[in-house]
C-alpha cells in the first residue's frame, strides 16, 4: 500500500477482502479468489472556512448563497417548524440546537441547545406539532412549544439495531401517516444476522408495531415522497472497496415488501463477484434477477445524505416537485467526488436526470475543500438550508432575480 498525507491505493487479491467483511462461517467453504480489485483511500484536505469561500460557488443563474448559521460544529440534518425555527442534529456532540431568524435577514440570531446528551443524534424531523429526532438505537418524540422551545423528550424506541459500520439514522413520515425509519447495514458487505439491518423500517408514530418495509438496502439515509404521486424514492449507498466506479449510487423506488439487491447484487441486477457467501437457497445470478434495480444511478462513493423535494414558491416554476440531494462526498475513490448539491429532475412524477446545483466545495485540482454537505430542509420563505458537518455551516440557497435580473 503507497500512502501519501491524503491518497492512497490499495491493489489486494479478493479473498483478504472477504477475510475482513465476511464472518467465518461465510468463508469456510469457499475457495480463494484470483481476481484484484482496486481501492484508494483519497480524501480532500479540509479548509478552515471563512465567509470569502463562498465566492468560490457556483450555481445557476438568479440564485444565491448566503451563511445562515456558523461556528455549529458537527452540523447534521435539519427539521424546519411552522414557525421557522430551525432544529439541527450535531451528532458528535450528542444534542439539537434551536435556530432562529428573528429579523428575517437570513441569517439566524437566536441559537439555543434544546436537547442533550443523544449520542449519535442523526435523524430529525417534526410531524404534527412534534419534534421526532433518532439515534443509532433510540427514537424520541417531544412536543414543539414556543419561541423555539420544545418539552422534555419521551422514549419511544430503544432497540434499534446496532449502528455497526452504518450508526446513522433518519426518520420522516410518509403519506400514510406512518413512521419510516432508515436503518443501514452494520458492514461494507456480509449476509446480516439481524433482518432489520440494511432496511426501510414502518412504524406507527408512537414507535409501535414496527416492520421491514423494504430491503437489500445497504445505507438509504437519504428518502421521501413526490409532491404529486405520492412514490416513495431513496438514495442508496453502494459498497466500498470495489473500484473506482462501482457500484454506483442508486436512486431507487422505494416499494412494500421489495428486495434492493444488497449485498449480492449491484446496479442494474448485476452480482457482486467479489462476494464469497451466496444467497440462501439460489445463485446470485438467480436471486439478484428478483430484486428490484435501481431507477437511476449517480457516481459512485459520492455518498448521498439528505433529500428534500421542493414544493415551495420562491425558486422558477422549473424546481417545483423536483428534489435536491448532498453529496457529503467519497473517500473510497480516486479522484474524489461528491462534496456538492445536486439536483434530481422529474418528469410527469419520474425521475429523469441529476444535475449539480450547489459546487465549489471541492478546489479544481479536487485536493481540498471547504464543505460536506449532510442535511437539508425548505425554509418557510422558500429559500433552500444545507448543513456542512465539517466546518459546521449552514448554507441559505435563495433565488433574487426579478424580472430576469438578479
Amino acid at each position: 500500500m503507497k500512502l501519501s498525507i491524503n491518497t492512497g491505493r490499495i491493489l489486494i487479491g479478493c479473498a483478504a477482502i472477504l477475510a475482513t467483511i465476511l464472518p467465518a462461517s461465510s468463508q469456510q467453504p469457499q475457495q480463494p479468489r484470483t481476481e484484484k480489485v482496486e481501492g484508494y483511500l483519497s480524501t480532500p484536505g479540509s479548509v478552515k472556512f471563512n465567509e470569502s469561500l463562498i465566492k468560490q460557488l457556483k450555481m445557476p443563474a438568479g440564485f444565491q448563497v448566503n451563511v445562515f448559521a456558523k461556528d455549529l460544529g458537527n452540523a447534521r440534518n435539519l427539521a424546519v417548524a411552522p414557525d421557522g425555527t430551525v432544529y439541527l442534529t450535531r451528532r458528535e456532540e450528542g444534542d439539537i440546537l434551536a435556530l432562529r431568524d428573528t429579523n428575517k435577514d437570513g441569517r439566524a440570531d437566536l441559537k439555543q441547545t434544546v436537547a442533550s446528551g443523544h449520542e449519535y443524534v442523526n435523524g430529525i424531523t417534526i410531524n404534527q406539532n412534534r419534534l421526532y429526532f433518532v439515534t443509532d438505537k433510540e427514537l424520541y418524540v417531544a412536543n414543539l412549544g414556543q419561541n423555539g422551545t420544545i418539552t422534555k423528550p419521551q422514549q419511544l424506541i430503544n432497540d434499534l439495531p446496532d449502528g455497526g459500520q452504518h450508526p446513522n439514522r433518519t426518520i420522516a413520515f410518509g403519506p400514510d401517516g406512518m413512521m419510516y425509519i432508515s436503518v443501514g447495514s452494520s458492514c461494507n458487505a456480509c449476509d446480516e444476522s439481524n433482518k432489520e439491518h440494511a432496511t426501510m423500517l414502518r412504524a406507527q408514530p408512537d414507535g409501535s408495531k414496527r416492520t421491514i418495509f423494504a430491503q437489500g438496502l445497504r445505507n438509504t439515509i437519504p428518502f421521501g415522497w413526490h409532491p404529486q404521486t405520492k412514490e416513495f424514492w431513496g438514495m442508496d449507498h453502494g459498497t466500498d472497496w470495489r473500484g473506482n466506479t462501482i457500484p454506483p449510487e442508486e436512486l431507487n423506488q422505494l416499494r412494500q415488501g421489495q428486495h434492493y439487491g444488497w449485498p449480492f447484487c449491484w446496479g442494474d441486477r448485476r452480482e457482486d463477484v467479489y462476494l464469497s457467501a451466496d444467497p440462501q437457497g439460489a445463485t446470485k445470478k438467480q436471486f439478484c434477477q428478483k430484486t428490484q434495480a435501481p431507477t437511476l444511478t449517480y457516481t459512485a462513493h459520492s455518498a448521498p445524505l439528505a433529500m428534500v423535494f421542493y414544493t415551495a414558491s420562491q425558486f422558477p416554476a422549473q424546481y417545483r416537485n423536483d428534489a435536491f440531494v448532498t453529496m457529503r462526498g467519497s473517500w473510497n475513490r480516486n479522484p474524489p467526488v461528491g462534496y456538492k448539491v445536486v439536483r434530481v429532475r422529474y418528469q410527469n412524477g419520474k425521475p429523469v436526470a441529476f444535475e449539480d446545483f450547489i459546487t465549489g466545495f471541492l478546489n479544481q485540482k479536487q485536493q481540498t475543500q471547504f464543505g460536506r454537505p449532510v442535511g437539508i430542509a425548505i425554509a418557510p420563505d422558500g429559500s433552500l438550508l444545507f448543513t456542512d458537518d465539517t466546518n459546521g455551516v449552514i448554507y441559505r440557497v435563495a433565488y433574487t432575480a426579478k424580472n430576469g435580473k438578479k
